[in-house]
């Protein structure tokens, strides 16, 4: 349920927090994860290092995307500065992409080069991976709380990526354990296999998304479903046509040609405009709305 609305400098000042919240433990861990492989030799620890490396560079790159939608437009960049949040992403996704395949490497030549090594100090190694847990819960429930009180899709969808960051850290936990208790030391291996191929899936995922909006990619079609219906439900406005969108960043472009009655005055056509642009950007706060008004015409449309 979505808590109690807040002015617009406390959303600001929370969606930073979380932000910064983000960039601090994904940081902490890439250290302790780090420390943890050089002392048992984990493969599992590492892939889960590299997906916290992985972390920290989404959550920097949900940083800058936070600070950038508060600074308007300039001379220079007439529609804002969104896009470079694609640029990092891309950027992202090539380090990622090549982090998951060093990994998958690595295990693949662990199992078919014989025996697989014994692990070492797997009593710290655990404690490292319960720390991970417990931090990336805290931080989910914590950026969760944000997300309700803001409606920050950004600090909403981070929320998300940490949660399912909670498998590679929970699978080494278990290789962990089966190599301490059981002696069973492939259980890592396979671990670590696994965290690269979600590792790569992810920094698929993340070039995807970024080349599309550098491509000027349309919104989903949910959304400009939705535009649409505000748009043909709104009072005075009569017709609508030529909805076009395209995403940057965080952002959604939106231009929309509305038809009102030409007969009323002028002021009265701004108002209904200007209104029916707020009802948009009441549903979707990262829009850019811009709202051309045409003069109906009630005689018969010619075919699409």
């Amino acid at each position: 349920m979505r808590e109690a609305a807040v002015d617009q400098a406390e959303r600001r000042r929370l969606d930073r927090k979380a932000g910064m919240a983000s960039v601090g433990v994904a940081g902490l861990l890439v250290l302790a994860k780090l420390s943890a492989f050089a002392a048992t030799g984990s493969l599992a620890i590492a892939a889960s290092a590299a997906d916290s490396a992985m972390d920290l560079l989404v959550s920097l790159t949900a940083l800058v995307a936070i600070l950038y939608a508060a600074r308007p437009p300039d001379a220079d960049h007439a529609f804002g500065h969104s896009s470079a949040e694609d640029l990092a992403a891309l950027g992202q996704a090539v380090v990622i992409l090549a982090s998951g395949a060093a990994i998958g490497v690595a295990a693949v030549q662990r199992l078919t080069g014989g025996p697989p090594p014994p692990l070492r100090a797997e009593t710290l190694g655990l404690a490292v991976m319960g720390l991970s847990v417990a931090l990336t819960l805290a931080l989910v429930l914590f950026q969760r709380w944000v997300a309700r009180r803001t409606d920050n899709r950004i600090v909403a969808a981070d929320s998300l990526h940490y949660l399912g960051d909670l498998i590679p850290n929970i699978g080494a936990i278990v290789s962990l354990i089966a190599a301490r208790h059981f002696g069973i030391y492939v259980i890592d291996t396979l671990v670590a296999v696994f965290a690269a191929v979600l590792i790569s899936a992810g920094a698929l995922r993340i070039g995807k998304r970024a080349v599309d909006a550098l491509m000027d990619r349309k919104a989903p079609d949910a959304v400009e479903a939705a535009i649409a219906r505000l748009a043909r439900d709104h009072p005075g406005v009569r017709d609508f046509h030529d909805l076009r969108t395209r995403m940057a960043g965080s952002r959604i472009f939106v231009v929309l040609h509305v038809e009102l009655d030409g007969a009323q005055p002028l002021l009265e056509a701004h108002d209904i405009g200007a209104d029916l642009r707020r009802r948009i950007l009441a549903t979707y706060p990262n829009a850019d709305v811009t709202i051309h008004k045409d003069v109906w015409d009630p005689g018969p449309r010619p075919a699409p």
